[in-house]
Formats: C-alpha cells, structure tokens, sequence
C-alpha cells in the first residue's frame, strides 16, 4: 500500500445503516485515475461488491459528493454509489442482513487503474453500518403466540409503537426495525410462519396474531402513542391493510409494494373466514435470459367481478395509510394496486391518506444504502423472480421513502407527552 494515499470517511467509519457516507481520498498524483472498490458480505456468507474509476483533481484528491465515476459499477456523480451498487459473486442472490445484532461490515480501497487485473492496493478502510444505535435495547419475545424481537429506544420516553410485518416469509428481519428503533420509535418486528416453534408451512392466516402483537406492543412501559402504527412490504401489506380495517388501534399503517385485495391465503378472525384468497396463474409467469421469470402478471384482477370479495375493504378503516408503490416492481403490479385504493378511498370521501410512486424503481423498496436486487430466490414461487427497477432510481426511492416513513409515523403517532413543553 502507499504510505501517501489516504481514504477518509465522513463523518466517522461507524455508522448507521441508514446513514450515508462522504468519501474523501487525498495523496494521488494530479490527474491520476484509480479505481475505488467496495466489498462486503452478508448473514448468509453471499459476496457482495461494486468497482468505479474515478481521477484526482489538480491537488490529487477525489471527493465522491463533488466528482464523477467515469466508469464502472455506476457512473456519474453518486456519493454513495459504492454501497448501492454492490452485487453478489453469484447470480440471483439478494443481500440478507436478518439480524441486528453486528454490523454491516464494507471494506472500501483504493486501487491503481491497469488494463487487466486487478491493481496494485493503494489504501483501504473499514466501515460499519450498525443497525442498532447506543443504547437501543433487544428483546426477543416468545409470549402467547408471539414470536418475535422488541427493540425499545434508550431514555424515558414516551415514545411511538410500531409493528414491523417486514415480509410474508420465515423467520425473522430485524433490519428495518431495528433502523426504526434507533429512529424514536419502539417497534416489535415478529415471524409470521417457520420462526423458532412455529409451523413451516400455513394453510391460513389469521388475523387475532396480529391483535395479540398490537396489545402487546401497546402495554409496553416506553409507548405514548395511543394506537400503533404497521409497516409492511409485498404479501404482508395486504395483511396490514386487513389489521387497518379490521382491528382497533391501528393509527398510521404503511404499505410498500402489495396488494389492494388478501392473496395467496384466506384470511380469518375469531375462527371465521372473512376474506377469501385472491389467486394466481402459474401459466402467465414469464421466462427471461437469465433463469428468473418474471411473476408479475400472474396475479389475478382484483377488481374483477368473481374477484371483488377478495379486496380489503380499507375503507372501514380510521387510521392513516402511506401508499407506496414502485412503477418497476416485477412481482406485483403495485401502482396499478396502490391507484385502485386510492380511487375506491376517494369514491367514500375519505381523505385518510397519502399515496407515492417512484418510476424505475423496484419491488424491495427497503432501509437505503443496501444493494440493489434485481433477481433473487422467491420462497413462494419457487424459484428466482425479477424484481425489477434500476439500481440508481431504485436507491434514490429508498431514501426519499424511508424518510417519508419516519415522518408519516412521527406526525400520526404523536405522544403528546414527549412533546416540548412551552417555557412561557
């Protein structure tokens, strides 16, 4: 490595997940072209990693906020490019951050520019991305039905409730709560199926697990807000929009690349069936190239006559909703979605909502500053889906939107003891 070269990250090498980085390198030549590289991996040992060529100024420093990648990975002017643009060794993997407890390691370095090969180190550093900040509190929870992990912000309090249905699939994701608990707000992220003693495999869905992690989120000491707020994406945003309009108590829900009616299972409560399962024509998937298909149109019309029965009659509901949809998303066709419920909401005078779209976006619209996933392993299907979108529009959304989602829970989950009391 040369002794002269240095790479900086501002403002610190430690971080938040959801925080982005400037990156400064100082000591090249004047002019002097090398490549920057990033390299990480994730939970499941899957390498992910990203390149781009950039030259020194006249003092020999590149500052990735003022200077383009003249090639690579992405190109253009890109802060945090580098960490967006990482791709997995191998095809169809989606990066798989689950747990909160370690952080989320990327070696940055800084290379000499050759025709072949790869050249020769300069400098490297590393860089942290917790998804935990000091002094957020995790409990796993295992009472009643429930299974899953609370995370509970440091200080008195009172602070805002959240439930995390991150997606409809196994296990656990811690990231997005945790990331949502160092944020301000106390967020209870649980499994839906195939988690620690739960069945692998679910026949039905029923909605009294969800009112059992609602009551248990809401009797914890540190919550203010009088009701809670849920956050979702794809299969577990019609499950919110049921929670929504079914259950008490549910203030702010957050839905992200779903559907408008229940799918896939039927959904009951209090041991009765109330929304049957919209379908789907495996004959209507669609092949590419690369050994992923494409699902997308797969789903039946919701809105059709012999499907109506199927749509989640959010119109019952009294809480907010934030809509979001991504135009590329190839697994659902989430704006069409998000546009019927906005219409049948406005068709019964109802204004409890909000509703945004982002164009080449796709379908895994999550806390920013991860890797772009274009295709990966779908549990459900069976097989790798497109997910559709472009990394760098995809990556803008997820900013725009994570913040949107903090401050859509912020001002309708209010705690009105937590707020600043007047000195006058």
């Amino acid at each position: 490595m040369s002794s002269q070269v240095r790479l900086r990250l501002l403002p610190s090498a430690r971080c938040l997940f959801d925080e982005p980085l400037q990156l400064k390198v100082s000591g090249l030549r004047p002019r002097q072209e090398v490549a920057l590289k990033a390299r990480s991996s994730d939970d499941k040992g899957a390498v992910f990693s990203s390149s781009a060529t950039y030259k020194a100024d006249g003092g020999g420093e590149i500052d990735l906020d003022r200077d383009p990648s003249l090639s690579g990975s992405y190109v253009g002017v890109e802060p945090n490019g580098l960490l967006w643009s990482m791709r997995a060794d191998t095809l169809h993997r989606r990066f798989q951050k689950t747990s909160s407890l370690n952080p989320h390691v990327v070696k940055f370095s800084v290379h000499e520019v050759e025709v072949e090969g790869e050249g020769r180190l300069l400098t490297e550093v590393v860089n942290e991305r917790c998804l935990l900040a000091d002094g957020v509190s995790r409990r796993p929870v295992k009472e009643g039905n429930i299974r899953g992990v609370l995370f509970t912000p440091p200080g008195r309090g009172p602070f805002p409730a959240v439930l995390d249905l991150y997606t409809f699939g196994g296990g656990l994701s811690e990231k997005r709560a945790a990331l949502l608990a160092s944020r301000g707000f106390v967020v209870l992220t649980v499994a839906l199926y195939g988690h620690d003693d739960m069945p692998k495999n679910v026949r039905e869905v029923h909605l009294d697990y969800f009112e059992e992690a609602i009551r248990f989120l809401k009797k914890q000491d540190k919550v203010g807000s009088k009701g809670v707020g849920l956050t979702s994406l794809s299969k577990s945003g019609d499950l919110a929009l049921s929670a929504a309009s079914y259950l008490p108590h549910v203030d702010a829900t957050v839905w992200i690349n779903g559907c408008s009616a229940n799918t896939a299972l039927p959904l009951y409560y209090k041991k009765k069936r109330i929304l049957p399962a919209l379908q789907f024509d495996a004959s209507r998937v669609i092949p590419t190239e690369s050994g992923a298909v494409i699902v997308k149109y797969g789903m039946h019309d919701p809105v059709a006559e012999e499907n109506k029965a199927t749509l989640v009659p959010i119109e019952k509901a009294t809480g907010r909703f934030l809509f979001a949809a991504a135009e590329d998303d190839l697994n659902w066709d989430s704006k069409a979605y998000m546009d019927e419920m906005v219409e049948r909401l406005k068709r019964h005078g109802k204004e409890n909502f909000e509703s945004v779209s982002y164009p080449d976006a796709g379908h895994y619209l999550e806390p920013p500053y991860g890797p772009y996933c274009p295709s990966s392993f779908h549990g459900v299907v069976g097989k790798s889906v497109v997910w559709g979108g472009k990394a760098g529009p995809h990556a803008t959304a997820e900013v725009h939107l994570w913040k949107k989602i903090q401050e859509f829970f912020s001002e309708h989950l209010s705690c009105a003891d937590s707020l600043p009391k007047s000195k006058l």
